[in-house]
């Protein structure tokens, strides 16, 4: 199985920057969108042989999520349940029989950190959803935040920036704690390779990245991942699509 996920910044933009090209070449089982964008019928952007499930922040052009598939579920959840959470389109979960897909677009902590408070519920909140759904996980997405001094070009000018905080960090170290597995890194341990560069100081000609973009499995997965790769060749997004293969 191929999975794709994929921060488009919005994907009436990267629609005209041959976003369906690019679907196409890549031809992955499952392809998981973050920060559509959109509202409900503002673009029409379907794929042969793919079922969409999409889920629209009540903002307009603002979040949103989406997931192409070829496998039809067994069943489809928009959100973790949370009422506090559940009004800006960041989650969708598909179940299958093995497991489940989850696609999750996380929230920028933003300047100064002002919405780290909310950060911090929604994780431990996302922590206890992923434990409770009673399968193994393949849970992917912009998780907004570089782990390890390694996911980062600049560690030192940008601690306790937003997505590299102490606090941003250590709930992703208890997420895996919590019987997760980071599968780039699982495979790649001591490779530096980015996933986002920001639009300024000509960032991405620079590689002057972030690694804030993952496919986190379960524990009992692990032995399923077959490889992982982050296409920082694909352009069209400030992010670049990152792709799991599994056994499964």
């Amino acid at each position: 199985m191929k999975y794709i996920s994929w921060n488009v910044n919005g994907l009436r933009a990267v629609a005209g920057k041959g976003f369906a090209d690019i679907f196409t070449e890549l031809d992955a089982d499952f392809f998981c969108l973050q920060e559509t964008k959109l509202q409900e019928g503002q673009l029409d952007l379907e794929f042969p042989g793919y079922q969409s499930y999409w889920n629209y922040a009540e903002k307009k052009g603002y979040s949103g999520t989406a997931v192409y598939t070829k496998h039809t579920p067994l069943s489809v959840r928009y959100g973790m349940g949370v009422e506090e959470h559940d009004h800006e389109g960041r989650l969708i979960t598909l179940e299958y029989e093995r497991y489940f897909l989850v696609c999750a677009y996380v929230p920028n902590s933003q300047d100064g950190l002002r919405r780290l408070d909310y950060r911090m519920r929604w994780e431990d909140d996302l922590r206890a959803y992923l434990l409770g759904l009673g399968k193994p996980v393949i849970f992917c997405g912009d998780l907004n935040v570089a782990h390890e001094e390694i996911d980062l070009k600049n560690p030192a000018t940008n601690h306790q920036n937003a997505g590299f905080s102490d606090q941003e960090r250590e709930k992703f170290s208890a997420l895996l704690a919590a019987g997760f597995t980071d599968s780039w890194r699982f495979q790649h341990p001591t490779e530096v390779k980015y996933s986002w560069w920001s639009y300024r100081m000509n960032a991405r000609a620079r590689n002057a990245g972030w690694r804030i973009d993952y496919f986190v499995v379960s524990d009992a997965l692990r032995e399923n991942i077959v490889s992982t790769e982050i296409l920082n060749q694909i352009l069209g997004s400030d992010h670049c699509p990152v792709e799991l293969i599994t056994n499964l």
